[in-house]
């Protein structure tokens, strides 16, 4: 299997491809798949590249010149006595639903040639969820796979009783021929017998174009922002700077409020160039100084996919907002429930987070007059589904068939007791206690100042109040002095010490007090890696440096608690996990990735990457410009 390590990535206006070092797709599974993707399905699955009967080798791998094209040079296989017949100069580019290919072949001959190429083609149009599934098989009752051939190329068709996808293969030239493949059904040998002269070159550009099911012909290109160019350029400044340019690989076109496309931060790649609840809320928070316009797209997104009835599969429920949107096969025949998926306890009070905020760095009313009967919903989720009115806290179920835990550590066994064992629900986890208080308070006040609603105001608030107070003595574990990560279903404190903690920071739940204490805590070597702050502190059984969530590093909670770290003044402490952040980024060209192992910085001379984090990511590209913020703060 081809190592992600090894798989050049392209990405352009919600299209992604990833290629081995000579520019060939091998139909790959599991973490490091390759292939043309667009809409959460994979549009070419083979493209096999042979010159005069032989598979060249590259004389200078495949490497992004820019983050949709790729150059590489390859040769024929040669000796020193018998060198190769020709050198292959092989550019490919990513657009929207695209996939362009540039061969110019020189011979290096004396007289003249004809070169045979042939092109192995092949669109197995599998869902990610197929591809990331271990060993989980899903039934597609009634498909029909057809390959036809053009005058000029290949047309790829899958159908499913509604559903139909196509990919289709342009060239110029026009092949001179075409050829089946053994055992391969649906693939195809392209072959061109291109002339040469005497130390002359030959071209060809081939065209990949996804269809995939859903997508109006036509859709409109990305509305990109844009990006201020920040100095000096120091290393924070790079970093910031690599970042908005992530966010703009990452931006999408979806639907908002009224029927308008609006442009919106996918979550990141490979799993998740998709619009994301929690995700696109708080990148869009990160970005506010920079970029209001990108919250404002994306309020109006979830407020378009927000709740209106109760759904158990897929977990919508009047006024929640959307945990993720997906658009793939799967989906479709609801053989996964992320069609539209509100498994999230966090992304409603966000929602509301982000509102307010927004008002605040625009001074603006418009969104929040809007945007005012969704908000409302909001708030009412949170205190019925959500858990307020029944159990005092925001509260999740595990979902046997989706997510078990539903906060943003939303791996199976991240919510845990120091013992290692997954707590069990109704789960109330500590940050988003926070997040709702946060969500009362700024509602409260636009309810006060923009909606004229003075006694929703003094319901909110008093709601606020009560929640903290409860908070304040049901969370914390005066041994540990520190929070608890959650409560689970018996009332019982989910006692593992976790970064979560930090959020409480930024929300303002704790006092002033114990908020400096948590602050100091989450900076001791168990927690501070050197380079970030870990998920769980080192030394508990459950800690891992390479789990997911109980042990790694992630930029975007850093970013989180750095925030709140300068809402209480700890100066020092942010400038330390800054600098660990930014050291973390520089060697990777100044791009944080998802996830960093856990492992000391005194282990490494750089960060040891999580094996299979997105890259590039949208919270992870939005963290530095929240880091640049906070230092503004102190």
């Amino acid at each position: 299997m081809t190592s992600a390590d090894t798989l050049v990535q392209l990405v352009r206006d919600a299209t992604f491809a990833r290629v081995d070092a000579a520019g060939g797709i091998h139909g790959t599974h599991g973490t490091a798949p390759d292939g043309l993707f667009l809409r959460d399905g994979r549009h070419l699955s083979r493209w096999h590249l042979t010159v005069d009967g032989t598979e060249p080798v590259a004389l200078v791998p495949a490497d992004t010149a820019t983050d949709d094209t790729a150059v590489c040079v390859l040769t024929p296989q040669g000796t020193r006595d018998n060198p190769p017949a020709y050198t292959v100069f092989r550019e490919q580019t990513v657009s929207a639903g695209e996939l362009t290919e540039h061969l110019r072949l020189v011979s290096n001959r004396p007289e003249p040639v004809t070169a045979r190429v042939e092109i192995t083609a092949d669109a197995d149009f599998a869902d990610l969820f197929e591809l990331r599934a271990d060993d989980r098989h899903y039934a597609k009752p009634g498909v029909r796979r057809e390959t036809h051939h053009t005058d000029d190329g290949l047309v790829f068709d899958y159908r499913r009783a509604d559903w139909h996808s196509r990919t289709t293969v342009v060239s110029d030239p026009a092949p001179a021929g075409h050829d089946a493949v053994p055992d391969l059904p649906t693939a195809r040998t392209l072959r061109w017998d291109l002339p040469l002269a005497a130390h002359g070159e030959a071209e060809l550009r081939l065209t990949v174009r996804a269809l995939p099911h859903g997508l109006p012909s036509g859709a409109p290109a990305v509305a990109r922002p844009s990006r201020r160019t920040t100095a000096p350029a120091d290393d924070l400044a790079r970093t910031c700077e690599r970042g908005l340019a992530d966010v703009d690989l990452l931006t999408i076109a979806v639907t908002g409020l009224d029927g308008e496309e609006v442009a919106v931060p996918a979550a990141g790649i490979p799993w998740f160039l998709t619009l994301f609840g929690r995700d696109s809320l708080l990148t869009s928070y990160f970005l506010l100084p920079d970029r209001p316009g990108t919250a404002a797209a994306t309020l109006s997104a979830l407020a378009a996919t927000q709740g209106r009835h109760h759904d158990p599969v897929s977990g919508e429920q009047p006024g929640r907002i959307v945990h993720e949107t997906r658009h793939g096969e799967l989906a479709h025949f609801r053989q996964v429930p992320y069609g539209r998926y509100y498994g999230a306890v966090d992304a409603t009070p966000l929602f509301l987070v982000l509102l307010h905020a927004h008002y605040e760095t625009t001074g603006d009313p418009a969104l929040a007059v809007r945007l005012e009967r969704h908000a409302r919903r909001a708030v009412d989720w949170m205190f019925t589904d959500g858990g307020l009115d029944e159990h005092g806290y925001l509260v999740y179920q595990p979902d046997p068939n989706g997510l078990v835990n539903q906060n943003w550590k939303d791996s199976a066994g991240a919510v845990c007791f120091a013992d290692g064992t997954q707590a069990e629900g109704p789960i109330a986890v500590s940050e988003a206690q926070g997040y709702a208080y946060d969500a009362l308070v700024r509602t409260a006040e636009l309810a006060a100042v923009v909606w004229q609603d003075p006694s929703y105001a003094r319901r909110l608030r008093e709601a606020a109040e009560g929640l903290r107070t409860r908070f304040a003595t049901d969370f914390w574990m005066p041994d540990a002095d520190f929070p608890a990560l959650a409560l689970d279903g018996r009332g019982r404190q989910v006692d593992a010490l976790a970064s979560d903690a930090g959020h409480l920071l930024w929300s303002g739940i704790l006092d002033p007090a114990r908020a400096r204490r948590v602050g100091q805590r989450l900076l001791e070597p168990d927690f501070f890696s050197g380079w970030a702050i870990r998920t769980l502190a080192a030394g508990q059984k459950p800690y891992h440096p390479l789990s997911y969530h109980r042990g790694s590093a992630w930029p975007h909670d850093n970013a989180v608690i750095v925030l709140g770290l300068a809402r209480y003044g700890l100066a020092d402490h942010v400038r330390t996990v800054v600098d660990g952040l930014v050291a973390a980024a520089s060697p990777y060209g100044y791009r944080l990735p998802e996830v960093l192992a856990g492992y000391d910085r005194t282990a490494t001379a750089r960060p040891v990457p999580y094996p299979h984090s997105c890259s590039p990511q949208a919270w992870a590209a939005a963290a530095p410009l929240a880091l640049r913020t906070a230092l503004r703060m102190v």
